[in-house]
């Protein structure tokens, strides 16, 4: 059976909407959402809206994009149809072109980039959700000095994952396709990130943690364009790429890594918080928790 399927689908829906009810801004005023994301596999980055929504008092049902109320975490904007009036949360384009959504009810977006080419307000929250973990859960005791964070495209890449085998270090290879609460708990382990993939960056960032990030081949879908994006915000006319050498190694690499300015990480999670709490007013009348749990799975496929 694969991950996609109808009754996988709704099984994974009904053990969100159970880890739901046990966060307490559920039981106060809490609302259910058709949302959508990406689901097609299991990606810490993607399974970061279900996990952190509940702690504003919001459900998310996954929907697909056309029969979505919300937009959640990712560069799924391209997904939205033109005249999708729904609400946008801090979701990003994939690839740098334009994409107007002028029904739309925006929030918040990712990042300065993605604002002006779906043609948000000026003054829209600015921002990655992801970036809110470090508000979702304690940073752990320190067990590793590196945590590898390959995209899922780039596991097998021989001379990136050979790096955990640096003298000297202790590394940790990351498996981004885990729950999101895993996975942050494993990047926010380490004392130093280095990444191909955009919510290890995020992750390193919500911790203070410095974080460098790279490409490899295959290249991912879109290029640079999320990371710019997102770096537009907490890191504005800076960047922590690195190109990748594989003969000069992890040492190279770490020689990039920095933290982002703790008061744009800080300003960021501020407005997106903010932002959120302005989803009932934007799309008023959704269904209220627990009774709207019934009507929403319901409509599952």
């Amino acid at each position: 059976m694969t991950y996609s399927t109808p009754r996988r689908r709704r099984v994974r829906a009904i053990r969100r909407l159970a880890t739901a009810a046990t966060r307490p801004a559920m039981w106060r005023g809490g609302v259910v959402v058709p949302a959508t994301w990406w689901d097609g596999h299991p990606n810490f980055g993607d399974d970061l809206t279900p996990w952190l929504l509940p702690e504003y008092g919001i459900a998310p049902v996954h929907r697909i994009a056309g029969k979505a109320r919300l937009a959640g975490v990712g560069s799924i904007l391209e997904f939205l149809p033109e005249d999708f009036d729904g609400a946008v949360w801090g979701s990003g384009l994939m690839y740098g072109r334009p994409h107007p959504l002028p029904n739309a009810k925006v929030l918040a977006v990712r990042g300065h980039l993605t604002r002006d080419l779906i043609g948000a307000p000026a003054d829209v929250a600015l921002g990655d959700p992801g970036i809110l973990v470090a508000r979702r859960t304690r940073r752990p005791r320190t067990r590793w000095d590196v945590a590898l964070v390959p995209h899922g495209h780039h596991r097998s890449h021989r001379p990136f994952m050979s790096m955990a085998d640096a003298s000297g270090l202790k590394v940790h290879v990351v498996n981004v396709h885990q729950p999101a609460a895993r996975v942050v708990r494993e990047i926010a382990s380490a004392e130093a990130v280095v990444t191909t993939s955009l919510h290890g960056l995020v992750t390193a960032d919500a911790f203070g943690i410095p974080a460098t990030w790279t490409m490899l081949e295959p290249p991912l879908s879109g290029g640079p364009f999320k990371f710019h994006d997102y770096e537009s915000v907490v890191t504005p006319g800076d960047s922590r790429f690195r190109a990748f050498d594989e003969t000069r190694g992890l040492a190279d690499l770490l020689e990039g890594a920095s933290a982002a300015p703790r008061d744009h990480v800080d300003r960021a999670c501020d407005e997106l918080e903010r932002a959120i709490g302005r989803l009932p007013e934007v799309l008023p009348g959704l269904p209220r928790f627990p009774g709207g749990v019934v009507g929403a799975l319901s409509g599952l496929g």
